[in-house]
């Protein structure tokens, strides 16, 4: 019962509330040279943060210089667990490359392992048919590295949600799917950190 006191409170209604808020990752999934994920992650962000339901931060791959998968030990790999650990959830924003996903992101997955384990993780694609195959294959290394995927997927194209395959523009619809995930990770994130 200790645990559970300590992560949950009962309120006046005898329902029980998360007593700390919840560190929630917005992963950019790209490291390419004129990427457009920083605006996706920027916009997932505003639209976060005005819920209040947890602590969102934009936390950019390109920032850890992590070595391909085999190479040397870096502290960019120490420091990219670390941060990874912090954190109770994750937003990928996901673009698709030839059908699939970055070799930069599938190559920051694989250079963790439990700093992943027993978490939560929403996803935002983006692409020519919205990003939907980098998105379905992300799933898959998702649930091998035990991370929770939420079934509301917000799938913007480069040709309604961007001018010029460059600015960032998204259709107000977006925003309800947008909230939805948001609402989906966090219950999830609640549920799996009574878990570790």
């Amino acid at each position: 019962m200790g645990f559970f006191t300590k992560l949950f409170k009962q309120t006046s209604k005898g329902e029980f509330e998360m007593t700390e808020q919840l560190n929630i990752g917005i992963i950019l999934g790209s490291t390419r040279e004129g990427r457009v994920s920083p605006q996706v992650g920027k916009w997932i962000k505003e639209i976060a943060d005005q819920r209040g339901d947890a602590n969102y931060e934009i936390v950019d791959i390109a920032d850890y210089n992590l070595p391909l998968l085999g190479e040397d030990e870096t502290e960019g790999i120490t420091h990219w667990n670390a941060k990874l650990s912090e954190l109770d959830g994750f937003i990928f924003i996901v673009q698709e490359y030839n059908h699939s996903l970055s070799g930069s992101l599938k190559n920051a997955l694989d250079l963790a392992r439990e700093a992943w384990n027993n978490k939560v993780a929403g996803i935002v694609s983006y692409g020519s048919t919205g990003g939907v195959r980098a998105a379905e294959h992300l799933r898959g290394i998702l649930g091998e590295l035990m991370i929770a995927d939420v079934r509301a997927n917000p799938a913007l194209s480069l040709f309604t949600d961007f001018d010029n395959f460059t600015q960032f523009k998204p259709q107000d619809l977006h925003t309800d799917n947008v909230n939805q995930m948001l609402y989906q990770v966090n219950n999830w994130a609640k549920a799996l950190k009574s878990i570790r």
